[in-house]
């Protein structure tokens, strides 16, 4: 069998979406013949009782290491501070940024679409071969 790569990759979310986090990472998980690490912190790791600069920190920590930052691009992205600054920092750094369209959405927020180097559907077989495309 071949060497299969080993992406790093943060995948972006709100916490109080995390379902959509959640379901993001079990596609990855299953996809046959691809391996990843996570370098984002889902839920029950929170950094509870940071001040803004601590978890600003933080999220840079996690993003500098990876070779491609994940956006779900759901509208709850318009409202949060956090993901923006994800995608700015990831920006700033030159990090690939992929783009996932939620299952059944007809709008993306604009900020999503203009950052991400590509978009793809809600589904594993897009979503792997989006971040296989974009990551060097």
């Amino acid at each position: 069998m071949p060497y299969l790569h080993n992406y790093r990759l943060f995948v972006s979310h709100a916490w109080r979406y995390s379902e959509g986090y959640d379901r993001a990472i079990r596609f990855l998980n299953d996809t046959n013949h691809f391996i990843w690490t996570n370098y984002s912190v889902p839920e029950a790791r929170a950094f509870e009782g940071l001040t803004r600069a601590q978890l600003q920190e933080q999220l840079r920590n996690q993003i500098r290491p990876v070779q491609c930052v994940v956006i779900l691009a759901g509208m709850y992205v318009t409202h949060s501070d956090w993901i923006q600054f994800e995608v700015d920092f990831a920006k700033q750094l030159g990090k690939p940024i992929l783009g996932i369209v939620p299952f059944r959405s007809q709008r993306i927020p604009i900020a999503v679409s203009q950052a991400a180097n590509m978009m793809v559907n809600w589904n594993s077989a897009s979503i792997v071969a989006g971040i296989r495309a974009i990551t060097p």
